[in-house]
């Protein structure tokens, strides 16, 4: 696997290596070892999968607080997802910054996210499947999140937003104090 670290630090962007042969190739995802030898945590605690109908649906943004915060490997199997990440560790030199990556079948791209990333994802076309590798387990109690249109993040969605779930249209705006008071 190639991993290239992001302007975001502890966010990688994980391409696989393939070995072709005349059935077609093979390909590592996920090394516990490579991982941990790029300082990243190789702990997986739960999978998830992610179906989306329409082009233009968005995820997000969500993140969970310690001591249950997550980090996430995310792939796009079918489709493609307009993929982004906000730095919420209040004391990073990113703190609020974002990123956004395209992860699509085709590229076969992953998007590590360290925990106290805030996460989400719009979908670039109809019928769009996402798995989830998981470093914790899902803590209601912890989780948190933010809206995906706050000024704050002025964050460029690709296409119209077509689909959303109400908690997800509904999550806070950062507030200035917070971005002041670091």
């Amino acid at each position: 696997m190639k991993f290239t670290e992001t302007k975001l630090k502890g966010a990688f962007v994980i391409e696989i290596e393939e070995k072709h042969d005349n059935r077609g190739f093979f390909a590592r995802t996920f090394c516990a070892q490579e991982f941990e030898e790029h300082g990243l945590k190789a702990t997986v605690a739960q999978c998830n999968m992610s179906f989306n109908h329409k082009e233009g649906t968005l995820r997000g943004m969500h993140y969970q607080l310690a001591p249950a915060t997550e980090t996430k490997l995310i792939r796009c199997i079918r489709g493609a997802i307009y993929d982004v990440v906000i730095d919420m560790r209040p004391d990073s030199p990113n703190y609020l910054e974002h990123i956004g990556v395209e992860l699509t079948a085709d590229n076969r791209c992953a998007l590590y996210i360290p925990g106290m990333f805030a996460h989400g994802f719009q979908t670039l076309s109809d019928e769009t499947e996402v798995i989830y590798q998981v470093g914790e387990f899902y803590t209601p109690g912890y989780e948190r999140g933010v809206r995906y249109n706050d000024p704050v993040f002025n964050i460029q969605w690709p296409l119209t937003v077509t689909e959303i779930s109400d908690k997800d249209l509904n999550w806070p705006l950062i507030q200035v104090e917070t971005m002041s008071s670091r």
